[in-house]
């Protein structure tokens, strides 16, 4: 699908950076206002109607996640293994704690009020949004790669395929332990909207979509694909699936490779609904607004294959979907 189909198109950020985007967020009540954190070391409150930077914060070391609390509220963590949160209306941070090792994961659970911070420590950390105090340390099997949320319950993937789901509101031991269906290393974990199960992807072009109802008959239903792969001469070259969003009214979701393709689909139909054109290098991170109009996309080189001589540059684009390319059909 072209730019041309989407009534509105896609236009990009005046965004720059020289290193990698780990992140881009939405908060819940406006696309206008996006997060977006880099290796870089900084965190920027980007307004996407004026096309300009607001605020811009810095940790020591490259920030591999952040997230909006609510309007004026934004966590973030990343190698200084510290999680930090700013208030955007003072524009005063407040250190929160730390993790023993780089901190990859941030989110806010609304549910309950609380922020989960996954880390390569092996542990995932409950913060009170109201005191900012830790409230709980909860040990995983490896590093934490990824975190889903799915209402009150959480899903956590972490290095050796593991997946473990949690409930926030019972954290005294683990609902349910499982292996990924995919043979690689966990990339991304989101959860559906109607929150029935969830969808993972690898580093090796597959994505399954999984469900949280263990009964014999629901698990059934879980499937596997292949995606983020392109034929050149005879061979086909496979692509980490680098991130997930969904679309929150309809449960379509689109996916982000280091081929530099986005992709929306219909997982309970099992069909691929559309494909946007090229981008100039990986796709990074996804993120849907709350309303589902618009797509955040960040664009940056991984190294995931040998460099080229130029090394593509780091970019956010904001597309306005439509429902021919986000609807099931």
């Amino acid at each position: 699908m072209t730019l041309g189909e989407s009534s509105r198109g896609e236009f990009r950020l005046n965004y720059t950076t020289d290193e990698c985007i780990s992140a881009v967020k939405f908060g819940r009540s406006s696309p206008q206002f996006l997060l977006i954190s880099s290796w870089d070391g900084s965190v920027t409150l980007f307004d996407t109607h004026a096309n300009n930077v607001r605020i811009k914060y810095e940790h020591s070391m490259p920030v591999l996640d952040a997230c909006f609390q609510d309007a004026v509220h934004a966590y973030s963590g990343g190698l200084d293994q510290t999680l930090k949160m700013f208030d955007l209306n003072t524009n005063t941070e407040t250190i929160l704690g730390t993790h023993a090792n780089a901190i990859k994961v941030v989110e806010y659970v609304q549910e309950v009020n609380c922020i989960l911070s996954g880390g390569w420590d092996g542990l995932v950390k409950m913060w009170d949004a109201r005191t900012g105090r830790c409230v709980g340390t909860f040990n995983q099997p490896d590093r934490v790669y990824t975190i889903g949320l799915c209402g009150e319950r959480f899903v956590v993937g972490t290095a050796d395929r593991k997946v473990l789901v949690w409930d926030t509101r019972n954290m005294g031991y683990v609902l349910q332990r499982r292996e990924s269906s995919l043979k690689y290393q966990t990339r991304c974990i989101r959860c559906f909207p109607n929150k029935q199960g969830y969808v993972l992807s690898s580093i090796e072009g597959r994505v399954a979509v999984e469900y949280l109802d263990s009964r014999p008959e629901i698990q059934k239903k879980k499937y596997a694909f292949k995606c983020h792969r392109i034929k050149e001469a005879g061979l086909e070259k496979i692509y980490p699936v680098n991130t997930i969003s969904f679309h929150q009214g309809y449960n379509t979701f689109a996916t982000g490779g280091s081929d530099g393709y986005v992709n929306i689909w219909d997982g309970f139909n099992k069909k691929r609904l559309c494909q946007f054109h090229k981008y100039s290098t990986s796709i990074t991170s996804l993120c849907f607004s709350q309303d589902g109009g618009v797509l955040a996309i960040a664009c940056s080189y991984l190294y995931d294959e040998k460099a080229p001589e130029v090394i593509p540059e780091s970019s956010v684009y904001i597309r306005y979907v439509t429902d021919q390319e986000t609807k099931p059909k």
